[in-house]
């Protein structure tokens, strides 16, 4: 299977609701690495970088995310794999 690299950018109510660390935990489980981070302007922002069906799997649950959160839109871009992460990390403010 191929792997893949995508770039989200998830906006709604997000931040302040566990999103980061339920996206670590999610892409951790599916065996995806990459990063995740709160925005200044109220998103989130995420790079996700593994199997095609795993990093699709990951993208399918920040649609939705943890249970308090509301997610309003994913913007996803997809880009070439660079295999540059070796886990999930949250980068904090």
């Amino acid at each position: 299977m191929a792997n893949t690299r995508a770039r989200l950018m998830i906006s709604g109510h997000v931040q302040g609701v566990f999103f980061r660390a339920e996206t670590r935990n999610t892409a951790i489980r599916l065996g995806v690495s990459g990063w995740v981070r709160n925005t200044s302007d109220g998103a989130v922002e995420a790079v996700a970088e593994g199997p095609e069906a795993a990093v699709h799997a990951w993208i399918d649950w920040c649609r939705t995310g943890p249970p308090r959160a509301r997610v309003d839109s994913v913007d996803v871009s997809f880009q070439a794999y660079q295999g540059e992460f070796d886990t999930f990390y949250i980068i904090r403010d």
